[in-house]
Parts: structure tokens; C-alpha cells; sequence
């Protein structure tokens, strides 16, 4: 007997053939804090991943580390910092690796805008 823990697309795969499957961004009202919500391929081994928030001049605004991770579907709140008004252009970056970041199994890069302050706020 055969018991199915995963739907048949959904298999863990290994480390060699880890994608990022999805990486969206919402920038909150407050405009100093962005959602990220990535995923990635169902793995056995348990990778690690880095995302960063660039500005417009390349300057890393927000960053995080996650070691290991569980979870192949995850949601993060990241906050712009050191920015007095956060209105712009930006590139979130996210790495996926195992033992060395360099090169990463997978990379993927997306911009969004954090908008000007509506007036009358």
C-alpha cells in the first residue's frame, strides 16, 4: 500500500531543482513596512534564504535571513529603514541556498513603488 503525503506535483524535491515559485509585494498603508510572500519548491532539504529591499540607489533598506527554513509557503512583514519619507522605486531580491550563497540554487528580483503621500493625511 502506498500512502500520499503530497499531491503528485507536490513532491519534495532535491536541492538541485529548488525554484522560487512565487515572490509578491503589498506596501502597507504606513509605507514604511512591505508583506513578502514567497514560495518555493516543496524540498527535502531545508534551505536558506535571503531577502533584501534595495532602493533606488542600491542601497539595502531592509534585510532578512531565514536559516533552514520549514516551511515552503511564508509570509514576512519587512520594514524601510532609515528613510525620512519612503516614497520610490525598489527591488526585492530573494536567494535561495544551501551551504554557500554563492550562487544561489535560485534568485529572483522585483520591483515595486512605496507611492507619495496622499494628500490630505
Amino acid at each position: 500500500m502506498n500512502i500520499q503525503f503530497y499531491e503528485s506535483d507536490q513532491t519534495p524535491k532535491p536541492r538541485d531543482e529548488i525554484k522560487i515559485e512565487e515572490l509578491e509585494t503589498h506596501v502597507y498603508p504606513d509605507r514604511f513596512r512591505v508583506f513578502v510572500h514567497i514560495r518555493v519548491t516543496m524540498f527535502q532539504e531545508r534551505p536558506n534564504l535571503i531577502l533584501a529591499i534595495r532602493d533606488e540607489h542600491d542601497t539595502i533598506v531592509s534585510e532578512l535571513n531565514i536559516i533552514e527554513t520549514m516551511h515552503h509557503d511564508m509570509e514576512f512583514t519587512m520594514h524601510i529603514r532609515n528613510k525620512p519619507e519612503p516614497a520610490g522605486i525598489y527591488t526585492l531580491s530573494a536567494d535561495v541556498f544551501y551551504e554557500t550563497r554563492n550562487p544561489p540554487v535560485d534568485r529572483r528580483v522585483e520591483a515595486f513603488e512605496v507611492p507619495e503621500v496622499e494628500s490630505g493625511e
